[in-house]
């Protein structure tokens, strides 16, 4: 009796271990719910490509304007997506009438909390239509779509560094691994390994997530200058502890 009870109650603490945790101020329904979503839109960098408005706008072109990528006017494209079609655009990259995309950070998006994305949903639920349709995109002929990324991707996740920094890790994999790999690793003459944590006090931090400014001052280079400024200012005091532990805890690891 008393060997079942212990398995049962170590199978308990398993599962709730393994359940995916949320962003802070997680809800159900209601304007709880609506204001959660439009708060990560901020944190998951939704604002930095569509535009604090949603609005849109040109992401990327080459000089000669033959091939440009769009971040689409969500006001207006939003409307003409079910709730199904929805989750396919942001956790897999799959467009209904486009296809396969090329810019949608579906490789982050698809560890969300269903709690956390139906909140985002339920936000652009709410979004009233406003300024103009953003062309469709003249992708590059050799341009890899999302599905490619994230099936190179498959099983390359941040390190776990135990129950007490799972939260961390959560944030870390969804708020920055688009920038950084799926990893935290970097990315070649784009971001730098997130090891780089470790050398940042807590105040350090603080000041790099908010303000853009390295610990010695001096301002980051684009895109981190203003994802800190934009974005991550909208993560919670919390929920900045949580991932600068987390990062703290995977440098050791990692350098172990």
């Amino acid at each position: 009796m008393r060997l079942a009870i212990g398995l049962v109650s170590l199978a308990l603490v398993g599962a709730a271990q393994a359940k995916t945790p949320t962003y802070d101020g997680v809800a159900s329904s209601g304007p709880a719910q609506i204001s959660h979503g439009e708060r990560l839109t901020y944190v998951l960098h939704c604002t930095e490509c569509h535009t604090p408005a949603l609005t849109g706008r040109l992401f990327r072109s080459t000089p000669d304007g033959k091939a440009a990528l769009y971040a689409s006017n969500l006001t207006l494209e939003v409307p003409k997506l079910s709730d199904a079609e929805l989750r396919g655009v942001l956790t897999r990259g799959v467009h209904p009438r486009r296809g396969e995309l090329y810019s949608m950070p579906a490789d982050m998006f698809r560890y969300l909390a269903a709690s956390d994305l139906d909140a985002i949903i339920a936000y652009l639920r709410t979004l009233k239509p406003a300024g103009e349709p953003t062309p469709d995109p003249k992708v590059p002929p050799k341009a890899k779509p999302i599905s490619a990324w994230m099936r190179e991707a498959e099983g390359k996740r941040p390190i776990e560094a135990g129950a007490a920094h799972a939260r961390g890790r959560y944030i870390a994999e969804t708020a920055c691994g688009t920038c950084h790999g799926p990893q935290l690793n970097g990315e070649e003459d784009w971001s730098p390994n997130l090891i780089i944590a470790a050398s940042y006090s807590r105040a350090e931090f603080e000041t790099l997530l908010t303000t853009g400014k390295a610990s010695d001052g001096h301002e980051v280079k684009e895109p981190m200058s203003t994802v800190a400024r934009e974005c991550f200012p909208h993560l919670t005091k919390r929920e900045r502890d949580e991932l600068y532990a987390y990062l703290k805890a995977r440098a050791m690891r990692v350098s172990e």
